[in-house]
C-alpha cells in the first residue's frame, strides 16, 4: 500500500512541522530546536505504541479469544473473509453506539465496539459496522488514523497548556507581542491539527464504506447501522471521546455532540450521504433487504448477544494490556 505509506509520511511531517512551528511561535529559535526534538520522539512512540495510546485513551478493555462469545465468533469470520490475521477484540463501556479499529498494520490489528453498539444495534448491523473496521485494517489506514490520533492530541493538550499558562503569567506574561505569540499558538495549532486529519478522513470512509460491505456481503447492513449510530450520537455523549477530540476521525461516526461546530469542521462525511452511497451499491449488487443469512454470530441467541447481558470489566488493576 505506497499510497496510504506516503499519506503516513506526509502526516508525519504535517503535525512534526505544527508542533515546531508552535515551539518556535512562542520561544524562538531554541523553542523550535526543543519542539522539534519532542516531536521526534513523539512520532518513534506514536509508530510503534499509537494503537496502545489510542485503546487506553478511551477506556478499551479487550475481550479473552476464550470468552466464546457472539461478538469473537463473528470478527472471527469477517476477518476469514476479508483474508485478515484475527484482530484482537476490545469493548468500550458506553451507552454511545460507536466502534473504531486500531493497529499499526494487519498483523497488529485491533477492533473496538462500544457496548451501546451491541444493546442497540441488530447483530447483522454489527457485523457491517465491524466489516467497515476491518476494512480499515485491511487498507492499512489504521496506523494513520492513530498518529493523527496521538500526534493531535498532543498538539492539543500543548495548547491547553499555553493557554493556561498566559492566563496565569508566565515567561512572556509582560510582553504584549508574547502575549500575542501563545494566543495565537494556543487557537491556530489545534485548528491546523483538524484541518490535517479532515484531509485523510473524508474519502476514506466512503472507501471502507464500499470495501466493508463487500466483506459482509450486504451494504444494506452497514447503512441501517449508520443510521441507528448517527441518531443516537446526537443525544448520548462519549465523555472519553469528548476527553480527546483529536481521536474523533477514527470512529465509525463522529462521537462528538457536535455544539458550535458545522460540517465544515466534520471529520466524517455527511452520514446521509454515505448510506445512499451503500443503498446505491446494494441496488448495483441486486440486494433489496437485509437477507436471512449472515457470517457466522449474526444472528440472535435468545434475542441478544448472549454473552453481554451479564458483561462485567475485567479486573483493570493489571491494566488493559494484560
Amino acid at each position: 500500500m505506497p499510497l496510504n505509506y506516503a499519506k503516513t509520511a506526509v502526516l508525519l511531517l504535517l503535525l512534526t512541522a505544527i508542533f515546531a512551528a508552535m515551539g518556535g511561535f512562542v520561544g524562538g529559535q531554541s523553542g523550535l530546536v526543543v519542539a522539534f526534538g519532542m516531536a521526534m520522539v513523539m512520532n518513534g512512540l506514536a509508530l510503534w505504541k499509537s494503537d496502545k495510546l489510542v485503546l487506553r485513551m478511551q477506556g478499551a478493555y479487550e475481550v479473552p479469544a476464550g470468552s466464546g462469545s457472539g461478538l469473537h465468533t463473528m470478527i472471527a469470520d469477517l476477518a476469514r473473509r476479508a483474508d485478515l490475521p484475527m484482530p484482537r477484540v476490545f469493548l468500550v463501556e458506553s451507552p454511545q453506539p460507536n466502534a473504531f479499529a486500531t493497529g499499526r498494520n494487519p498483523e497488529n490489528g485491533a477492533v473496538c465496539v462500544s457496548t451501546g453498539l451491541l444493546d442497540m444495534l441488530d447483530p447483522r448491523e454489527v457485523a457491517g459496522v465491524v466489516a467497515h473496521e476491518l476494512a480499515h485494517i485491511k487498507s492499512r489506514d489504521t496506523l494513520t488514523m492513530a498518529l493523527a490520533a496521538t500526534l493531535g492530541g498532543a498538539i492539543s493538550m500543548l495548547a491547553q497548556w499555553l493557554q493556561f499558562g498566559m492566563l496565569f503569567g508566565g515567561r512572556n506574561g509582560g510582553s504584549r507581542h508574547g502575549r500575542l505569540a501563545t494566543l495565537a499558538a494556543a487557537l491556530l495549532a489545534p485548528f491546523a491539527a483538524m484541518i490535517v486529519q479532515m484531509a485523510i478522513s473524508r474519502s476514506r470512509e466512503y472507501q471502507a464504506d464500499r470495501l466493508g460491505s463487500s466483506i459482509c456481503g450486504n451494504p444494506l447492513w452497514l447503512a441501517s447501522a449508520l443510521a441507528k449510530i448517527n441518531q443516537a450520537v446526537r443525544g448520548i455523549p462519549n465523555p472519553a471521546a469528548e476527553a480527546n477530540p483529536a481521536s474523533a476521525h477514527l470512529f465509525i461516526i463522529n462521537p462528538l455532540t457536535g455544539r458550535g461546530m458545522d460540517s465544515l469542521f466534520s471529520t466524517h462525511p455527511d452520514t446521509s450521504n454515505r448510506i445512499a452511497e451503500l443503498e446505491k451499491l446494494a441496488a448495483e449488487m441486486g440486494i433489496t433487504d437485509f437477507g436471512p443469512s449472515g457470517p457466522a454470530g449474526a444472528t440472535r441467541s435468545g434475542g441478544s448477544f448472549a454473552p453481554w447481558l451479564n458483561r462485567r470489566p475485567p479486573d483493570r488493576a493489571r491494566g488493559i494490556w494484560g
